[in-house]
């Protein structure tokens, strides 16, 4: 006997959002890595001194602020925090997916999912 689970648009919804995620976090973070490359294309690099990443783009707001003002750092860095939010958009999907189906068992192994992703995020990889 094998189950059949339903493919309804909300599954589709879902690997819809999966997919433009994808594809608008590529593109920005490429942007992004184009408008760096034109800028600091010739700059020589100093390998002695090691330079992290600016104070400003080390929280979101930091981010998403650089980014509007077209410092391409910035705009890769949006990218990649874009790409990182898709997965999660895409549990909290399944969590209404599986509540429109009352589906409590998966709601709640969903939700588990959700709280140990927010964690890893949240606590800074300590």
């Amino acid at each position: 006997m094998e189950l059949q689970r339903d493919s309804g648009p909300l599954d589709q919804l879902i690997g819809n959002l999966l997919l433009i995620g994808v594809i608008a976090s590529g593109t920005i973070a490429a942007i992004g890595g184009a408008l760096y490359l034109v800028e600091y294309a010739f700059t020589p690099t100093d390998y002695h001194v090691f330079h992290g990443e600016p104070a400003a783009l080390k929280s979101v707001g930091g981010i998403v602020s650089a980014a509007l003002s077209m410092n391409s750092q910035g705009i890769i860095q949006l990218g990649l925090l874009l790409l990182i939010a898709t997965p999660v958009a895409r549990v909290v999907l399944s969590i209404v997916a599986f509540a429109l189906q009352r589906d409590l068992l998966y709601v709640g192994i969903t939700l588990i999912v959700l709280a140990v992703l927010a964690f890893s995020l949240l606590s800074g990889g300590v």
